[in-house]
Parts: C-alpha cells; structure tokens; sequence
C-alpha cells in the first residue's frame, strides 16, 4: 500500500498570509537560505511555523532552491497578495503532484501520495462526495492507521474551500456537508497554454506535434488538474488554437497537435496580463 505523504505540514494549514511572508524572504538577495531564528524574523513566523509554510511554497510550485521559482517570480511580481484565481490555480496544479513535481508519472497516483490521489483518482470517479466516502477511499488505499488518514486529508479539503487558500478558483465546493467537483469556471485560456505546456515537456519532450488522443488521456493530465471530461477539454483546445498556443490537424486521422508556442512561462506571464 501506498503512503499519504500529507505530513509536510504539520498542524499548519494552506493560508496566503503565511505563504506572502515566505515568498516575500524568498524574493529577497538572501532568499531562504537562512538560519532558523533569522527566517523567523524576516517572516515574522514562529519556529514550528516557518519550515512548515516553506514546505507549503514548495510544492505550490513557487519556491525552489531557497528562491522564488520562475513561476514564483512571475506570481510576486504579477500578484504579490496572491488575490488572482490564476495564482490559486497555479498552486493547485503543483499541489496536485505531491512533493514529485513534473517528474514522469508514476504506476498509480496514490503512489505520490494522498493529494494526487484526490485529483487524479479519485475526483474522476466521485464528482460528489463527503469527507467520510474520501475518507474510506484513502482507508483503502493507504498504509497509515485509519486516524491519521482522517486528521492529514482534512488539509487537503480545507485547501479548496478555505478562502485564505484557493477557494476563489471554485475547483471544489462545499453545501450541506458535500463536496462537488467538476463544476469550476475554466481558468484563463493562457494559464491553460501553460499547463499544457509543462505537461508536454514533462511527457513528450521537444516533439512538435502529438496525437491529440494522447493529450486528451494524458495520465495525470489536463483534464483531471482541470476537473472536466474529455468533450470539455477539447473545447478548450479550440480555445487554445485560436490564440494561437496550438494548431489542430483534424482532417485526417487520427487527429494531431502541434505545439506553437515557445515558452511555458511566456504563457503564464500572458494569462496575469489577460
């Protein structure tokens, strides 16, 4: 069995007012290579705290090596109070590999523990659902004791409803004790261009052009991170063709995509400017 790998944290939960001072230390000369008492007091976090919070910037995608990541640059210098969906997104995006990042995926999501198993197992299968059913789902699948299964994915769920964390982007809701997914605005086509991006550098390299089967299945792909069905991801691959990010050919089967654009993060700068 599987482990959770939810403990990163400690007792400290996804909070944008936290994650601000981290990343506000990281943009600075020093960034987060530092001792503890001086982390402290550039961040104005406690000692328990402060590594925890890191810990949170670091798998958001934001921070790495002790700086901002070029994605946390363009975050700090776009959205500095982290207010935009398109930063909630972001921060999903990365959450939902784990601690792994763009690594090759592995056999099964849960592999990567409990927050890849949320997005890419078990939200395809459960669009409704209540903390117990994910709860006896991970029982199912992870090796803790039941109660520690319970007490680590409650981050998880807090992270999408919470409004300090990434509520804005509505990828889950809350109503009388039950959770929908599924139901999200789609976020800005640009950002779109950049996930896609990322996930083929990450699964078919410097190749020009794919099936687009390939990336309408793509394992722990597009469509989950966006919590849709395929139809819907293909709308927005039209989308995405007609600002130019990609080029379809659909005349002949089996159908192709070819990649237009040059650089992920020219996209992501474009979705902050849209």
């Amino acid at each position: 069995m599987a482990n959770i790998k939810l403990h990163f944290n400690g007792n400290f939960a996804l909070k944008k007012e936290d994650l601000r001072k981290i990343l506000g230390a990281a943009a600075q000369e020093k960034g987060l290579n530092d001792d503890l008492q001086g982390l402290m007091d550039r961040t104005s976090l406690g000692n328990a705290k402060v590594g925890r919070i890191k810990s949170w910037a670091i798998r958001a995608g934001l921070v790495k090596d002790n700086r901002l990541s070029p994605e946390g640059e363009i975050v700090w210098r776009s959205d500095s109070y982290l207010e935009s969906t398109i930063t909630d997104w972001l921060m999903h995006f990365y959450l939902s590999f784990g601690d792994k990042g763009l690594q090759q995926p592995p056999a099964q999501p849960a592999d990567w523990g409990g927050w890849s198993y949320f997005v890419h197992t078990f939200l395809p299968q459960y669009r409704t659902f209540t903390s117990e059913e994910f709860w006896q789902s991970c029982n199912s699948v992870f090796e803790e004791e039941s109660r520690i299964i319970e007490q680590r994915i409650k981050y998880i769920l807090q992270a999408y409803i919470k409004r300090d964390a990434l509520a804005n982007c509505k990828f889950l809701t809350l109503e009388d004790g039950k959770y929908t997914a599924g139901n999200a605005p789609l976020p800005n086509p640009y950002l779109i261009g950049y996930f896609l991006a990322k996930l083929w550098e990450r699964d078919f390299g410097d190749t020009t052009s794919v099936l687009t089967n390939d990336i309408l299945q793509q394992k722990m792909g597009l469509a989950p991170i966006l919590g849709k069905e395929t139809e819907t991801l293909q709308e927005c691959l039209n989308q995405l063709e007609t600002l130019a990010i990609i080029e379809q050919r659909r005349t002949v089967s089996p159908a192709q995509i070819i990649r237009r654009w040059d650089n992920p993060l020219t996209l992501l700068s474009k979705a902050y400017a849209d």
